[in-house]
């Protein structure tokens, strides 16, 4: 495909700068403009170092931008409940990287694909594009009654918006685990963790099945599903392998980062930047060869 679809960023953030430099490698994306609010922060100044149009107006220039039909909301619950309906009325697709859940909540290696006629692509949390997976692959073994997450993360990756939406990230992650995952109930805890040096990103998830599991089918589950989510995060891995206890699963994760902006300890947020470059290269797939069908008429 050698036409490129045009994005933006709004956010220049941790998760908004990391997020930059894999569009930056995406042969399908073209990175166009970054927006924040704040003039001198160190996202906007590099973004303009590498010659993408920054503005510090916040979303206003990015509405204005008709060549621009995708944009990533990088920023914080509150403001991506502000900007979804601004980004409908101008016409654009969002995909949404903070807890707001205002879309259909989407989960690459679950349902890529499944709500891409959607205007807002919910990205749900890091802790739930981590653990999802983990949950559906169990439910595909067995029904699961019950899937518990448990996410520590160091808190050095936990910035000023990962803080300020702890409430929004157990709420929405455990509502994903029973939507994506297919869990009858869930329930989400994320943990900071002050170790020195910072620990990586760690994800203990628990499952009680309806019936006692068949071992064999849930271990085979578990690891196709983690190859998956290895195809766009390459530091996703089994911490410990699939315990089963009659109807108890419990399955560790750890998510190391690829090191683009972020250290490698910040593989909470390396996992949901990933997750976004994966669902907007399908989506320009997909925008792309219909609108090469439109031109052909």
């Amino acid at each position: 495909m050698s036409e490129r679809l045009r994005v933006a960023i709004i956010g220049p953030g941790n998760i908004g700068t990391d997020l930059m430099y894999k569009v930056l490698k995406s042969p399908q994306l073209e990175l166009c403009m970054m927006a924040g609010v704040v003039p001198d922060s160190e996202g906007l100044r590099r973004a303009a170092d590498l010659g993408i149009a920054t503005t510090a107006e916040g979303l206003g220039p990015i509405l204005e931008r008709r060549d621009i039909p995708l944009v990533f909301d990088a920023t914080g619950a509150k403001a991506h409940l502000a900007h979804a309906p601004l980004l409908r009325k101008a016409g654009k697709i969002v995909i949404d990287l903070t807890p707001a859940a205002v879309g259909p909540y989407v989960v690459p290696a679950v349902n890529m694909g499944d709500n891409f006629d959607s205007p807002n692509i919910n990205l749900v949390t890091c802790g739930g594009q981590a653990t999802i997976p983990i949950v559906a692959a169990v439910s595909q073994a067995a029904p699961v009654a019950y899937a518990e997450i448990v996410a520590t993360i160091s808190s050095r990756s936990a910035g000023p918006g990962t803080r300020q939406n702890i409430d929004e990230f157990t709420k929405t992650t455990a509502r994903a685990l029973e939507v994506v995952g297919k869990a009858g109930k869930g329930k989400a805890i994320i943990i900071l963790n002050p170790a020195e040096p910072p620990i990586l990103m760690r994800n203990t998830i628990y499952c009680e099945t309806t019936d006692p599991a068949d071992p064999d089918a849930v271990r085979a589950s578990v690891d196709r599903m983690v190859e998956v989510v290895r195809s766009y995060v390459p530091g996703y891995r089994l911490r410990v392998p699939p315990i089963i206890d009659g109807t108890l699963v419990t399955v560790m994760i750890e998510v190391q980062g690829q090191g683009d902006f972020l250290p490698e300890y910040s593989g909470n947020l390396d996992i949901i930047t990933a997750a976004a470059v994966g669902v907007a290269e399908r989506l320009a797939e997909r925008i792309i060869t219909k609108k090469g069908v439109v031109d052909h008429g």
